[in-house]
Parts: C-alpha cells; structure tokens; sequence
C-alpha cells in the first residue's frame, strides 16, 4: 500500500494549484493527487468559458473577493513567469432597463471595495464605443477582466507539481475512506492509498467525498448545466470583447452573455438548468439516483419554490433555439437566431444548504487531518493559486 503524508482527491484546477503550492512551500512531503478519470480538468476546468474574473460581483470581505482580487494577481504572475497565453482585454456590464441603474451602482462600489482601479461608468452612447452593437441605456466598463484556457493553467500547475516530486494518479476513483487513528486509508479502483492529509477538491462530488471523510453536511451539490451557443465566423464583428447583462443579485448565475475565447470564437450563454446527472453535459444524460437525491433534497426544493418563474424560463430556453436568441438580443439586438450555432457545455457544482440556501462564497470546512473544498464555483479557476495558498496553508498547520 502506497503511503503519502497529503493525498490531494481532484486533479481539477484547484486540486492542482493545492498541491503545486504545498510542493513549493514544504519541500520533501510525499505528495499524490487522485483523479477518477484518464485526464486532468476534465469537468469544470476544462469546460468553463475561459474568463479571468476582476471580482467585480463579490461581495467586499467574502472570501470570493478576498481570493478572486489576491488569485487575479497571482495568475497573471504565474502565466507571465511560465508563457502562458492570456488577455486582458477587458469587459462592459450592460443596463437594459431603469431598475438595473441602481445594481449598476452597487457593482461599481463592490469593485471599487474590492480594489479595482479604472472602472468607467458608461452612457448609452459611450457604451457604443466599446461595444458598437450593443444596446443598453448605460453600463460599466472594467478593465481588468480577461480570457485565458484555463486547462492549460491547470496542466502547467501540474507539471510543475510532478517536478517538484509530487505523484499523479489517474483513472483513480476513491470508493470509500477508512479513519484509523492518525491514518486515512483511501480505497480507490486501483488499490489502497495510506496518508496522514486528505484535501477533498473533488468538485461534483466534493459533497461525497466529504461524507466519507466523516464530516457531517449541512450541504448537497446541486449540478447545473449551462448550454452554450457559438457565433458563426461571418459575426464575430459583432462582439469586440465581453459583454456581461446586469445580474440578478438573488440568483447566483450571472446571465446570458457574451465572450471573446483566447483560441478563437465567441461563446453566448450559459443558461443554467438543472442537470440530471452531476456529469450531465447533455440534455438526455440522465442519472435516476443522482437525479432523485437532487429532487428531494429539502434545500432544492425550497430553491425551486422560490425560483420556479426563473427556472422555467431557463428550461425553456434550453429547448428553444427562439427563446435563447431571444435573452440574447436584449443585449444585441441585431442578432438573428441563425447567427448561432451548438456551443459546448459546463456544469456548475452549486452548494445548496437545507434551508434553501445557493451557497454564494467558497465553503472550506476542516477536520483533524482533512480539509474539504466544498463549494468553489466561479471565479475559483482565476482565484485558484489563492485558494490553493489558502489550503495549503491549512494543511502545513496540521503538520
């Protein structure tokens, strides 16, 4: 049996950016990450829309913006210092009706709060220049947003990782955890793993995980599917940039939008739906079990409840091509819907607490012995090296 002092279950962004600063902060640790699948960032990583967040949206002292304001920094040092392809290119927020202007509002103070510099408050016409076929009654724009291919940062992340001693396994999936005294034995399909640390950054199934490792929860991973379309090459003209709609502040999901890919393209979407599976990138991947523990989870239930109006609307436009189009051209209004064609598609893992609560901040509970990453959605891929300090950290104390 393979023993390690810290076994790190996730060889997704964060998982690998935990154990890239533990191998550089504490030589001479014996270090593995566990991966279920035959690659690295496969899910959320790998299917994310590229986007290097400024923290903008977060609330000021969460530790959303405290780790997308510190993480932002510490990408952008890293990809310099490794020659990794990024923009900083820039994004507007667009106000399409009167009530929004309050929110307007609220975001620039956040971001000011948050240590942003340079952000301009737009009218219509000068919206225009950034943005010439938008339509919008004002806005904001932020220079520090940017895009980037996230699954070359986790790759490199690795890379380093390996250099510096540390092990990755793939295709292992961790099956069951046995606590015994100051040992955790890690039964996976590739046989047994021994450590003293586990890190659980198992993204979807970090809820799962979490319970193997003893930790009682008071939260369930709720899985939404965000569906993408594409602009055809002939309409790329229309978007300069990134342009964000206003988002709702009660809904954890920041709305159909537009983006400018670092490999080429432009993405419009996500919606975000329900998925029917955790891994469910399609609208006919269906997992009963997976399924029916979403459905009757007392926190979804009540979200549902509260939210029907805005779900449904979702739902629907996941199946009308019309109805996405139509989200879309409050933004751009000269969008035609055979401007689009199939994009990809993510799905997000959402905390949800029993009372009907969409955890809004990352959620990092901690044991004797073991730290759980529990909800780390977006921006966690730019905030990743931050958290990955901020775990690391936690971990090096138990030593």
């Amino acid at each position: 049996m393979d023993k390690y002092d810290i076994i790190i279950i996730g060889g997704g962004i964060v998982g690998l950016a935990t154990a890239y600063q533990l191998s550089i902060k504490k030589k001479g640790l014996k270090i593995a990450v566990l991966e279920k699948e035959d690659q690295l960032a496969l899910h959320q990583t790998g299917n994310n829309s590229g986007v290097i967040h400024s923290g903008l949206y977060y609330k000021p002292g969460s530790l959303k913006a405290k780790n997308c304001v510190g993480g932002y920094k510490m990408l952008l040092d890293f990809c310099d210092q490794n020659e990794i392809k990024y923009e900083l290119c820039g994004k507007v927020v667009v106000a399409t009706d009167e009530f929004q202007l309050s929110q307007l509002d609220v975001l620039r103070d956040r971001g000011a709060k948050n240590g942003l510099e340079g952000i301009l408050k737009l009218n219509e016409s000068e919206l225009k220049e950034y943005e010439p076929h938008v339509s919008g009654i004002a806005g904001l724009y932020v220079p520090q947003t940017g895009i980037i291919d996230y699954k070359e940062v986790a790759n490199k992340y690795a890379e380093l990782f390996k250099k510096n001693g540390g092990e990755i396994h793939l295709n292992a999936k961790v099956e069951n955890i046995i606590l015994k005294g100051g040992e955790r034995i890690l039964n996976t399909n590739k046989g047994d793993f021994k450590t003293n640390v586990i890190v659980n950054c198992a993204g979807l199934y970090s809820d799962k995980v979490a319970k193997m490792t003893g930790q009682k929860m008071n939260v369930k991973i709720i899985p939404f599917r965000g569906e993408y379309y594409e602009l055809k090459p002939e309409k790329h003209h229309l978007v300069k940039n990134l342009i964000y709609p206003v988002p709702d502040p009660n809904f954890p999901f920041l709305g159909v939008h537009f983006t400018r890919m670092i490999n080429g393209g432009i993405e419009a979407g996500p919606n975000a739906v329900l998925a029917f599976e955790r891994e469910g990138y399609s609208k006919t991947d269906i997992n009963v079990a997976e399924l029916l523990e979403s459905l009757t989870w007392p926190g979804f239930i009540k979200v549902a409840s509260k939210y029907w109006k805005t779900g449904f609307g979702e739902m629907y436009r996941s199946f009308s091509k019309s109805a996405f189009t139509k989200a879309l051209q409050k933004l751009m209004p000269e969008l035609k819907e055979e401007d689009l064609m199939p994009g990809g598609a993510g799905v997000r893992a959402q905390a949800c607490d029993k009372n009907g609560g969409l955890i809004d901040d990352f959620l990092i509970l901690e044991s004797e012995g073991v730290v759980n990453v529990c909800n780390a959605p977006s921006p966690a891929a730019t905030s990743s090296l931050s958290i990955g300090d901020v775990v690391s950290d936690k971990i090096l104390d138990q030593f």
